[in-house]
């Protein structure tokens, strides 16, 4: 899949001091790429767009495991 003109995005709850941080972009239609921010050049994982929205969820009511 090429990335190359892929908008990545940080979360604003991000500090900039280079901590452990993903960054997400709408790849293509229906998916979303994830990556290190640390390691912009490494190994990208694609899960579809409503995996993600499923794990936003999950993040936000705290059933997260």
């Amino acid at each position: 899949m090429d990335l190359s003109k892929a908008k990545w995005r940080k979360s604003s709850y991000s500090g900039s001091n280079g901590g452990a941080c993903v960054e997400v972009a709408s790849a293509h239609s229906g998916v979303v790429a994830i990556r290190d921010s640390k390691n912009p050049t490494g190994p990208v994982l694609i899960i579809s767009a409503s995996d993600w929205a499923t794990f936003l969820q999950a993040v936000k009511t705290g059933s997260a495991a």
